[in-house]
């Protein structure tokens, strides 16, 4: 059995409301089919299953909203006997009545040893440091007052209900609360480090030039994909770079999904995956950013591209910004910024030139790297750009 839960589609995100199942009991579903569309504070979502078989149960019903993590479906997978009956999960909706008060207790630190140890599965645990749930706050229902997904995903409800904001609010001011709520927690939790380097861009900006007579208006690219394949090409050399941190622990990914950060039409932004971005050529990924900057800001982005990305480019150079040192998004590790291109001076073999530049900014996560490696990082990004044919 494969159980279809609230996906967490990013560190601000606690809780979200089915729109609809695009699936229903009984139908078969194989793995990356949209099951359902969910509304996040940022956007409506389009949510992939990770499972091939059939759907043999549905907890959820459109307009409900659950805490992350919460199980909405059960999908009977090929060749597995039945499930066996499976609780009703109460959800979250402003139209239901509020759900029961978890049992709290009141646990001091242990100061001495000796003292009783907090009973939760692995599973559990895991779950609660996902949903921001402190353990020692509820009491378990187990055997022996081990503390289950259940008494788990009961206390995040409570925590979403208590804490979620008012529903008058539009949803532009409420994904402004949720972005600053992640940021805090970023610089609250993350022990940042900063760095920059200026990049000559001459080169790659006279071969792109020359690049884009070759193709139609529609096929040229732009300069920000051969920033965005640079950094993808340099994390290949900078492994740490390319991961999150969870649980305690620094965890690299073998797949290079670089997060693009994209300004939306009513504010706000969010930060979907170019999957596979190393493996993409530099047509590819000008189709595959252009896809994405649609369908974010039509409100049609996977639940897959919010999930996925192993590290944040930002960029401001529109916004005419020289350089941003930008807050790394949690659970990542790191986060690159880019300026806009300006001409600056500039000394080479004893000759002042003028050469066309941006900035690049690296923001670090210290508990992984250091500025030693981050810098590394930065000159693999510079060394990449000045043969953009490579790229």
């Amino acid at each position: 059995m494969a159980e279809f839960v609230m996906p967490q589609l990013g560190a601000d995100m606690s809780a979200g409301k089915l729109i609809q199942w695009r699936k229903n009991v009984g139908d078969r579903v194989q793995r990356g089919d949209i099951i359902a569309d969910v509304e996040t504070e940022k956007a409506d979502i389009e949510v992939e299953v990770f499972s091939t078989g059939v759907i043999e149960k549905v907890l959820i019903q459109p307009g409900q909203k659950v805490p992350v993590g919460t199980i909405m479906a059960i999908i009977r997978e090929e060749g597995k006997p039945a499930h066996a009956e499976i609780p009703e999960v109460p959800a979250l909706s402003p139209e239901a009545a509020p759900p029961p008060r978890v049992p709290v207790r009141a646990v001091a630190p242990p100061t001495a040893p000796g003292m009783a140890r907090i009973h939760i599965s692995p599973v559990a645990k895991k779950l609660a440091a996902d949903l921001g749930v402190d353990p020692a706050s509820v009491s378990g229902t187990g055997p022996g007052g081990r503390i289950t997904l259940e008494d788990v995903q009961r206390a995040a409800q409570a925590q979403a209900a208590k804490a979620a904001p008012p529903e008058e609010l539009d949803r532009a001011a409420r994904m402004r609360q949720v972005i600053g709520a992640a940021m805090a927690r970023s610089k609250r939790e993350i022990p940042h480090y900063y760095l920059s380097t200026t990049i000559d861009m001459s080169r790659a900006l006279a071969w792109l030039a020359s690049e884009n007579l070759k193709h139609s208006v529609e096929d040229r690219l732009v300069y920000g994909v051969l920033l965005v394949k640079a950094v993808a090409l340099a994390l290949r050399e900078f492994p740490e770079l390319n991961g999150l941190f969870v649980g305690g622990n620094a965890v690299p990914k073998p797949d290079i999904h670089v997060g693009v950060a994209i300004s939306l039409r009513g504010g706000g932004l969010v930060a979907p995956a170019l999957h596979k971005t190393d493996q993409q050529s530099l047509g590819e990924l000008m189709k595959s950013f252009r896809d994405l900057v649609q369908r974010a800001r039509a409100g049609s982005l996977r639940s897959s591209e919010l999930s996925d990305p192993t590290i944040t480019v930002t960029s401001l150079g529109e916004q005419g910004v020289e350089a941003v040192f930008g807050v790394i998004y949690p659970p990542q590790v790191a986060l690159v910024g880019f300026g806009k291109i300006v001409d600056r001076p500039w000394a080479s073999e004893g000759q002042i030139t003028v050469r066309s530049a941006v900035t690049a900014t690296l923001s670090g996560d210290h508990r992984v790297s250091d500025g030693h490696r981050g810098g590394l990082f930065l000159a693999a990004i510079e060394r990449l750009l000045q043969e953009p044919s490579r790229l």
